[in-house]
């Protein structure tokens, strides 16, 4: 249950490896209007309730045995999440976990590193969500550092975005907050020197469809890591941010579920790279969902 975007993932379980059979995701926007203020707002909720019953009803269709849900920033960071959580619990019967944004960022890289090769070098991921931000680096065999920001997407949109397009004083001002936040970041960049950046999540999956879609690249089947360049990234961005609403909707590859946050997005991805001297990118099909998933299925009890 993230912030913008709730996800179902129904799965057939073999050993440590899964099989996907059902995926959804749902725009719910439970922290639209609430999380700059930590509350969920009553039609956020509501609108959390109907989507889990929703995957409920689906979750008995499919015969599924076991259920594990996961909620990230806004419901942690809401003085009301709890309130919601009991409520989905008691309308739906589904156990909530909550988890922090250490939790978050952990889980994050082991979808990533189930989806691409990092390699020896450091590779730095970068998760957008709507709530928090999180930021890891790490290789294929280690995780060697990681971090959650409650600066997510929809808390940046709700503070810097106010014209459309976005106007360059709000961008400086976007930027001058961030420099003020991240300088943990900064300090890990400095210290293990990641060259690549690994995007996760939805923003870099709806960029990745952005440049198919101009460079008519097609993908046959389930891909782990989609296609993007550094090239196509710069064009995109200064596309996302010269546009209105109504003409970013009309770029091919645009989803609706997209088209407001990542403008913010844009410029977070654009002043990372600077930042970190970064000069490679990647997207990972993998993130959040993936790693939780992982985790669970190595948790559980082996069958005899």
């Amino acid at each position: 249950m993230g912030t913008n975007t709730f996800h179902l993932l129904l799965v057939e379980t073999k050993g440590g490896d899964f099989n996907v059979i059902h995926r959804e995701r749902v725009a719910v926007r439970v922290g639209e209007k609430g999380i700059n203020k930590g509350m969920i707002t009553e039609e956020a909720a509501q609108r959390a309730l109907n989507t889990l019953q929703d995957f409920k009803e689906k979750i008995v269709a499919h015969g599924i045995k076991q259920v594990f849900a996961t909620a990230t920033s806004a419901i942690r960071s809401a003085a009301n999440g709890q309130e919601l959580v009991d409520k989905i619990k008691e309308q739906t019967g589904i156990q909530t976990r909550v988890i922090s944004g250490l939790q978050e960022a952990e889980y994050i890289y082991y979808g990533v590193t189930k989806a691409l090769r990092i390699g020896q070098d450091p590779g730095l991921i970068m998760d957008i969500g709507g709530g928090s931000i999180e930021f890891i680096i790490g290789t294929d065999k280690q995780l060697l550092w990681k971090q959650s920001f409650e600066i997510g997407g929809q808390r940046l949109m709700e503070l810097f975005h106010m014209n459309d397009p976005i106007q360059q004083p709000e961008i400086d001002e976007l930027c001058g907050y961030l420099d003020g936040k991240l300088q943990e970041l900064f300090d890990a960049c400095e210290q293990y020197q990641p060259k690549t950046l690994i995007g996760s999540s939805g923003t870099f999956d709806t960029l990745s469809d952005i440049y198919r879609e101009a460079a008519s690249i097609q993908l046959a089947g389930e891909h782990t890591e989609l296609p993007l360049t550094m090239e196509a990234l710069q064009t995109i961005h200064h596309d996302i941010l010269s546009k209105t609403r109504a003409e970013r909707l009309a770029i091919p590859g645009m989803i609706p579920l997209r088209v407001d946050m990542i403008v913010v997005a844009m410029v977070l991805i654009q002043y990372i790279l600077k930042k970190c001297d970064l000069n490679q990118i990647r997207v990972s099909a993998y993130a959040l969902k993936e790693g939780v998933l992982l985790n669970t299925i190595h948790s559980l009890p082996t069958e005899s």
